[in-house]
């Protein structure tokens, strides 16, 4: 159901923009704004009525029924849950390392040509 009325939004949407492209213009527009412009050429006057006209309202009311009908949908299918609802797993026990300590740790290697801390510290 949800997806065959996506798909009509998706074909309704496509036909409003085309029928809305294929419209002819009110005439003046913004250009009408200036000083000395009349009502009816700021609101577009009285015109007939054409089949584009009423394909634009059907399908611009199609597009908002449709898109209502969805949106009920969508939020009725899954109840807002918040991630602390799904209750936290206690955290593993974590094993202690190893350590013995009954050895000191091995020095580090130095090679016989290398010099020493002590031999830098100008002692």
């Amino acid at each position: 159901m949800y997806g065959f009325l996506l798909t009509i939004l998706i074909i309704d949407s496509i036909v409003l923009l085309a029928v809305v492209l294929l419209q002819a213009g009110q005439g003046g527009g913004l250009a009408s704004l200036g000083g000395g412009s009349s009502t009816d050429s700021f609101f577009g006057g009285r015109q007939a009525v054409t089949i584009l006209t009423k394909a634009s309202w059907v399908c611009g009311g199609a597009f908002l029924g449709i898109s209502l009908v969805l949106a009920g949908l969508s939020s009725g299918s899954s109840a807002p849950r918040s991630v602390l609802e799904d209750g936290i797993s206690a955290p593993l026990p974590v094993a202690p390392l190893p350590l013995d300590v009954s050895q000191p740790p091995p020095a580090p290697a130095t090679d016989d040509g290398a010099a020493t801390p002590e031999d830098q510290s100008g002692g």
